[in-house]
């Protein structure tokens, strides 16, 4: 049987006993708003019956015939009641017992008129008071306890149908269970040997539910899997080296050419050349040799990072330096910088010149994006529950499409038309993630570029290497 046919089989078995629990309960709802009517009706004549006998000890206590005439219009007014609720108080003591209470009732009216008369006896008013008093009294202490019996039987039925809903649930569950719990294992196996480059079949035959099928597709994937494994990792590798190739061609190649151009035109005018210009050239190779260099050595660096000179340092002050270095650009771009700094930042943990390389990186693209004018926002935040500090550093440049969103922080992937080396963000995010930490961003085409830098804190080493270095800077 499949899975599906295993779960309707459950589920019409539990629905079966919802409505068998709810056909009961509707009726016990039924017959107890039955009996609160009619609780409500035997209260309002209780009620009444006890004003009778009030108004009659009235009278017997002091001789007040007002109190009979009371008692003769509180019956005139309760008999109506009785002929318009009959059949409701018939339903629920049955014909005998509402006769019984009228016939009561009668005879106590007639006794009170008696001696109102002059006919009757205090005597007969009192018995028949306290028998039609007695009466409603056991007629409502009877339908009372037919309130509770309904009540604890529901509890029962529902007791009943909970545990054996729970037994059901637990009888399917475990049948179900069973089966996927097999069918689950192949799975494992099976990818697990996948994983390990055996791609045979499972010796075990699928069973015929979804699960098999799951199985039976694997096994055909694993099949494909290895007729396409070389195939797929010798491509993985060409274009991983293709990448590297090019991005390191585009980054050598412009120097290099730099280099040539400067070196053939000295050796054409060298003996034309005075002192002063050959140094000028020879400045020039230097400077593109040092491009080189740089190129190189920041592939050097995210590949095999150094070891971090961590110090403890301010944040605050550590943005605060990275914006003095970038002043000049900020002046001629004519942007403004808006700085929003926690005050409650404690002291980082950190490669002072590592994270001033980063955010400095990430200050010239911000200004870059933006020239000319702008704002340059920079916002600091400690968060003491994720035990992180975060710095954001906006623009409101032209932002970044959301396709590139993806690539920005691949070796060689520049967003600059020109000019770009796409090692700045690379670089960046292999220096925070070496310090523990992660970058985010956010970007909005013609709107800006939010870059958040998040790094770690833990305040006990901090404090702790905070006094190492105290002491080595008194040294």
């Amino acid at each position: 049987m499949k899975i599906v046919h295993r779960i309707y089989l459950s589920d019409a078995v539990n629905i079966s006993l919802i409505f068998i629990v709810g056909f009961f309960a509707i009726q016990a709802f039924s017959e107890l708003m039955m009996k609160f009517h009619f609780m409500e009706i035997a209260d309002s004549l209780n009620t009444a019956f006890l004003e009778m006998r009030i108004a009659e000890k009235n009278y017997l206590l002091y001789g007040d015939k007002e109190s009979l005439n009371s008692i003769c219009t509180r019956i005139s007014e309760t008999i109506p009641t009785l002929t318009e609720e009959r059949s409701n108080i018939e339903q629920v003591t049955g014909s005998i017992y509402y006769n019984r209470l009228v016939q009561l009732l009668a005879d106590y009216r007639s006794n009170v008129r008696a001696l109102l008369d002059g006919h009757g006896g205090e005597t007969q008013v009192r018995d028949s008071g306290h028998v039609l008093r007695t009466f409603s009294e056991d007629i409502i202490q009877m339908e009372r306890d037919k309130v509770a019996g309904i009540i604890e039987r529901s509890k029962s039925i529902l007791r009943l149908a909970f545990w054996a809903a729970i037994g059901f649930a637990l009888f399917f569950t475990q049948w179900n269970a069973r089966s996927i719990r097999r069918a689950l294992k192949q799975i494992v196996e099976l990818t697990r040997a996948i994983a390990k480059g055996d791609f045979s079949r499972p010796a075990k035959k699928p069973s015929a539910d979804e699960l098999g099928a799951v199985i039976q597709a694997i096994s055909t994937m694993s099949e494909e899997l290895h007729r396409r494994e070389e195939e797929i990792v010798r491509s993985k590798r060409l274009a991983s080296i293709g990448v590297l190739v090019a991005g390191v061609a585009h980054e050598l190649n412009n120097p290099l050419n730099n280099i040539s151009m400067i070196a053939q035109t000295f050796i054409e005018l060298h003996d034309k050349l005075g002192s002063e210009q050959q140094l000028e050239f020879m400045n020039q190779i230097d400077e593109e040799t040092e491009r080189l260099r740089v190129t190189i050595r920041n592939l050097l660096d995210f590949a095999k990072p150094k070891d971090k000179q961590i110090t403890s340092r301010d944040l605050n002050e550590v943005a605060q330096k990275c914006l003095g270095l970038v002043q000049n650009m900020l002046t001629i771009g004519n942007i403004r910088t808006k700085l929003d700094f926690d005050e409650q930042m404690p002291m980082l943990c950190l490669d002072e010149h590592q994270i001033q390389q980063v955010l400095v990186n990430m200050m010239i693209n911000a200004i870059q994006a933006m020239q000319p004018g702008g704002v340059l926002r920079v916002t600091t935040r400690f968060l003491p529950a994720l035990e992180r500090a975060e710095m954001e550093i906006s623009d409101t440049g032209k932002g970044i499409p959301p396709g590139q969103l993806d690539y920005i922080f691949d070796p060689f992937f520049s967003t600059k038309e020109e000019g770009g080396t796409g090692l700045g963000l690379w670089v960046s995010y292999g220096i925070i993630k070496n310090h523990g930490g992660d970058i985010r961003v956010q970007s909005v085409v013609n709107e800006g570029t939010t870059f958040t830098v998040m790094l770690p804190v833990n305040l006990d080493k901090c404090v702790k290497r905070s006094d190492t270095n105290a002491e080595h800077h008194d040294r």
